[in-house]
């Protein structure tokens, strides 16, 4: 397994198959790239089946243990299914999406491979959810979130970014996981420096002494030492046993949850990305033979770079650009 200069192993890749949504989120930063959506129809710009499979191989051979496949939509490629049956042997495939193409689809790509989903739903009202989703999908969020659990994808992870369009929903989505088996809850901190209009942001730190004072059990993840609470279990349980689990992620101005980041990003384009924050580091693996994208794979490793607490240090209170950083030589996309 490849590690980089600052010990972090790289176990997993997140696999972006395309920029294009039926959503349109509010705060959506499209995996760190900005709103970059063009025509809903498939463009000629996306990986093809055989070029997200070859680089999966290709990595592979790194010892690389997880894929999850994002979008923009993913579900939204026709071809989800051939490219999930074709992950390498023993490497776990999970997705993220929106949800509203489960219905109908969701048995098949179990069968396909595919192990876990993570849904995105913000709130548990409908209004709610039109408003910051720009989209009267609700119903088929919540069809979707059933037809993966009926399939079996289960656990469900339901994506929640925190903002203020969100935070009056946090605790019925709290109390909907732990109610329903099957479900849990990721609570995503709002990125300002992503999406713009920072007057959304709210204190995620208010959100984790709230879960603490609530919560039967807690725990700390190793992957971006995640905090982990568990609520509504079995009172005489000090596991967290039969509770609903909510995990909060909290990038933001966080060093230890860089310190502990262990994935590389792929963009639809086939670009490698170190970091979600940054795009001067962008990587491009040509025409994708192995050979190119062993060396970008290896290339793009040896470059990551912690954001926060590196990348970004702390002077006088603020966070600004490291010195040695400033000047240093960035990868293009051109």
């Amino acid at each position: 397994m490849l590690e980089d200069d600052f010990g972090r192993e790289v176990s997993g890749v997140r696999v972006s198959l395309t920029d294009r949504c039926n959503f349109n989120c509010v705060y959506c930063h499209n995996e760190g790239l900005g709103d970059t959506r063009g025509p809903m129809d498939p463009q000629d710009d996306e990986m093809t089946a055989d070029e997200v499979v070859r680089f999966l191989e290709v990595v592979a051979e790194y010892g690389v243990e997880k894929v999850k496949f994002t979008g923009g939509e993913p579900m939204l490629r026709g071809d989800l299914e051939e490219i999930i049956r074709r992950v390498p042997d023993g490497m776990e495939a999970s997705m993220t999406t929106n949800g509203t193409f489960l219905p109908g689809r969701a048995e098949d790509l179990k069968e396909a491979g595919l192990e876990r989903v993570n849904v995105s739903q913000d709130a548990i009202d409908p209004d709610a959810f039109a408003e910051i989703t720009k989209s009267g999908a609700y119903e088929k969020v919540i069809d979707g979130v059933q037809a993966a659990l009926d399939a079996g994808l289960a656990p469900v992870k339901l994506n929640m970014v925190v903002f203020e369009h969100t935070a009056g929903y946090v605790e019925g989505m709290v109390d909907h996981v732990a109610e329903n088996p099957g479900l849990q809850l990721q609570l995503i901190e709002y990125m300002p420096e992503l999406t713009g209009r920072p007057e959304w942001n709210i204190d995620i730190g208010r959100v984790h002494d709230w879960l603490e004072g609530k919560a039967d059990h807690v725990e700390t993840r190793e992957m971006h030492n995640r905090r982990r609470y568990y609520v509504g279990g079995d009172p005489g349980a000090d596991d967290g046993s039969d509770a609903g689990m909510v995990e909060i992620v909290d990038p933001v101005e966080n060093p230890n949850f860089c310190a502990n980041c262990h994935r590389v990003r792929v963009t639809h384009e086939g670009y490698l990305k170190g970091c979600l924050n940054r795009n001067d580091d962008l990587r491009s693996m040509g025409d994708m033979t192995r050979d190119e994208i062993r060396e970008t794979f290896e290339e793009t490793v040896a470059n990551r770079v912690p954001y926060y607490g590196e990348y970004m240090i702390k002077e006088e209170g603020e966070w600004v650009v490291n010195d040695k950083y400033i000047d240093a030589p960035v990868a293009t996309s051109d």
